[in-house]
């Protein structure tokens, strides 16, 4: 599917959860709806502008009747997907910008803001049932485990909390140590039946494992390969044999990538923003379908299907070995990703962070080629805590 202008730069995108449509949260205030089929053709259904502000953060009910939006202007609103109308505004329903929401029930959802506070909503009377403020830094995503009704939210204050929605408390079940690292992005991966295990995305372009069984207080393993910052996570369909341990990852230095956890793995790249961060991931049919959409710092949305990226992943994971060389030389110009309120005016921090490429292979026999010049970046380093032993040759060249 070609690229889809939208007109502005685009901050948050969500599928609707059984029909081929996409909904676009814009800078400029505007929310785009967008129909496309299986030939990858696509056409404008609904365009509003509820607020002048920029529309941060978007999520639909559970039939997808209702759009839910939240931005800058610190207001929720309520819009009918079939008409595109308003029909609920609940005004300064923060005191700070909302930053990211999140579907939980059939009759709740939440909302975070700049501030780091977190707000659990009733979608009937679209009121506030509780409020959270344990964190003090911007709320970057949240991530809801079905089975035990416990909600898991992500903060630039380095931390990761565990909230229990059914608790009459406003204070969380658990809260991680500092990571001393801003955590941007969280994504469930080889998942038990309790649902514990988590991925979280770093500033520092560290993917850190989390697992309940061994306590919310500190990650139980650190994944370094990533150049920049992981600002977005998405699990594979379950359709896909290793989907379990294998996600998908959007990071400041524009490219898509498909990495392997158990072992850690690169297994190739799905789309490639250039030099533009990727902020947003997300799959379509409740994720679940054949296409992944993108976006990032550009006025475009980026829709890749999956079978054609990962049609040969029961021989190889998904990607060829001459797919994985072509994508190993690309790459482009990075840039560091901005916390909300700088992206708000455009203005894009160009600080760089040189992360260190690398994978696990300590079992692996396979010799690897070496890039001329390429330099060992964990020579002379020392290791850190938690951290695992990787081979530098599966991110190499990226």
């Amino acid at each position: 599917m070609p690229d889809i202008p939208v007109g502005s730069q685009i901050f948050d995108l969500v599928f609707h959860p059984t029909s081929a449509t996409v909904y676009t949260g814009l800078l400029d205030g505007h929310i785009k709806a967008l129909r496309y089929d299986e030939q990858g053709q696509y056409e404008q259904t609904i365009s509003l502008r509820p607020s002048k502000r920029s529309c941060r953060a978007l999520l639909t009910n559970e039939d997808g009747s209702r759009l839910y939006a939240g931005g800058k202007a610190k207001s929720i609103f309520g819009i009918d997907t079939a008409t595109g109308s308003v029909l609920d505004t609940v005004k300064d329903a923060h005191e700070s910008p909302i930053n990211r929401m999140k579907r939980l029930l059939p009759n709740m959802f939440c909302t975070g803001d700049d501030d780091g506070v977190i707000k659990l909503w009733d979608t009937r009377e679209l009121r506030e049932i509780r409020r959270y403020t344990h964190h003090f830094d911007f709320v970057s995503d949240f991530l809801w485990l079905e089975a035990k009704r416990q909600l898991i939210s992500t903060s630039g204050d380095g931390t990761l909390s565990v909230i229990d929605v059914r608790g009459k408390k406003a204070e969380p079940l658990a809260q991680s140590e500092d990571q001393e690292d801003e955590l941007l992005s969280i994504v469930p991966s080889g998942l038990t039946s309790s649902g514990s295990k988590a991925v979280v995305g770093t500033q520092l372009g560290i993917l850190t494992i989390f697992n309940a069984s061994h306590g919310w207080g500190d990650c139980v393993d650190r994944v370094p390969g990533h150049p920049q910052s992981i600002d977005a996570l998405c699990g594979l369909p379950s359709s896909y044999p290793s989907s379990h341990s294998t996600i998908l990852t959007g990071s400041s230095d524009g490219l898509l990538r498909v990495v392997q956890l158990f072992p850690t793995k690169l297994l190739g790249v799905v789309a490639d923003h250039g030099s533009f961060p990727i902020e947003r991931i997300a799959i379509d049919q409740n994720g679940e379908g054949r296409w992944v959409g993108s976006a990032g710092h550009e006025d475009t949305l980026k829709m890749t299907d999956l079978k054609e990226v990962l049609e040969d992943e029961g021989s190889d994971a998904g990607i060829s070995s001459d797919e994985r060389e072509s994508d190993g030389e690309k790459g482009g110009p990075a840039e560091q990703s901005d916390t909300p309120d700088t992206r708000e005016d455009d203005v894009l921090s160009e600080t760089e962070h040189t992360g260190v490429v690398s994978g696990d292979s300590e079992k692996h026999k396979e010799k690897k080629r070496k890039r001329k010049g390429q330099k060992d970046a964990l020579a002379g380093r020392k290791k850190g805590r938690n951290e695992i032993d990787a081979d530098p040759s599966f991110f190499a060249g990226l």
